[in-house]
């Protein structure tokens, strides 16, 4: 097993939920879209699309990096990882509920994960 892949896929995968969760918040503190300066300046002024910006610029660096120096049918399909952390993130952030089914899928993507990364 290639524990550095693993480890910076999870991060990269982490970095990617907090950017999707951030553009989330984000979202729900600007006014319905529009092409009017009361709305681009909402937008301008929220913190949560600066949050936003940094995850994913983040993400796409240490994706970058992966991409040069892993195989990329190891690497590609570890980017699943970040289902797992978007149900932990839909528990715990936004306070929905998950289902058996929904666990079954993440136990799935961890199995898949596990198998994929293996020589």
């Amino acid at each position: 097993m290639n524990w550095q892949l693993i480890l910076y896929s999870v991060l990269q995968s982490f970095l990617l939920v907090c950017g999707q969760v951030s553009l989330k918040l984000a979202l729900a503190l600007t006014p319905k879209f529009s092409f009017n300066w009361e709305c681009i300046r909402a937008f301008l002024v929220n913190w949560w699309f600066l949050a936003t910006g940094v995850s994913f610029g983040a993400a796409t660096a240490l994706w970058l990096y992966i991409l040069k120096h892993f195989p990329f049918s190891q690497a590609y399909p570890l980017t699943s990882i970040a289902y797992v952390f978007g149900i932990v993130a839909a528990i715990f952030v936004f306070h929905e509920s998950v289902g058996l089914q929904k666990w079954l899928g993440v136990l799935l993507v961890l199995v898949g994960s596990y198998f994929l990364t293996k020589n």
